[in-house]
């Protein structure tokens, strides 16, 4: 099977874990993840995960929280995600580690870069958690700078909604969809789909962005063969 892209970046959100459910972790959900992911490494391809938390816990929540604090809280909710999907991957024979941004040793290796090359030359999944380490980023941001550590060929970004809209579809029937865009034309329209941080960082490394639907029909396995789907996002 023709691949378009070598070592790939894929940024799940949480709330694509969570299915229809809204929050936790859906069998379904996950599985259809995992099944692409196993497929994707038996044509060879290197495929690096940053996963969110947004279905255990999403900013300060209307809280009066600490900016810091929550962030914290985030961090270690993506923790959680990340041994989920280790584990499925692992109950289907695919190897797989998970690197951690804050030091949680007992769960987990710390981030080093050579070490996650390493795991991908072995033909290993590398699950990266924790965001950037720092509080203040989000992961959309954690994923770009993974991506640019690595060396991805890709930045795939799986959301439930099928690409990057002119206005949040699911409120606005008539938003528009776009199918490629500039990292310029996405700065200056404004667009919130991912963080201008991350998009800036993609653009100064010359990542191509994807961002897609993963609840269709075999949509990582799409990009990954150069399936035209979602939006592209590229210089």
């Amino acid at each position: 099977m023709a691949v378009k892209y070598k070592r790939a970046l894929i940024k799940l959100s949480g709330e694509a874990l969570a299915g229809e459910n809204g929050f936790g972790i859906d069998a379904d959900a996950l599985n259809n993840v995992i099944e692409q992911i196993k497929k994707a490494v038996s044509c060879g391809i290197q495929v690096g995960i940053v996963v969110g938390g947004g279905n255990f816990w999403r900013g300060r929540q209307g809280t009066d929280m600490d900016r810091t604090t929550a962030d914290h809280m985030g961090m270690l909710a993506t923790v959680i995600n990340a041994l989920a999907l280790q584990d499925a991957l692992e109950k289907k024979g695919v190897q797989t580690r998970v690197q951690t941004a804050l030091t949680i040793t007992r769960v987990a290796e710390p981030y080093i870069l050579r070490k996650a090359i390493r795991h991908f030359e072995k033909g290993r999944v590398v699950i990266f958690a924790c965001g950037t380490g720092n509080p203040y980023f989000s992961t959309d941001t954690g994923a770009a700078l993974r991506a640019a550590e690595i060396q991805a060929d890709v930045l795939m970004m799986a959301k439930n909604i099928d690409g990057i809209y002119d206005s949040d579809p699911r409120k606005n029937p008539n938003a528009k969809k776009f199918e490629d865009l500039t990292y310029i034309d996405y700065i200056q329209k404004g667009l919130t789909a991912m963080d201008t941080t991350a998009v800036s960082l993609c653009m100064d490394n010359g990542i191509t962005i994807v961002a897609f639907g993963l609840k269709e029909r075999d949509s990582i396995m799409r990009v990954l063969e150069g399936e035209k789907i979602g939006t592209t996002i590229h210089a």
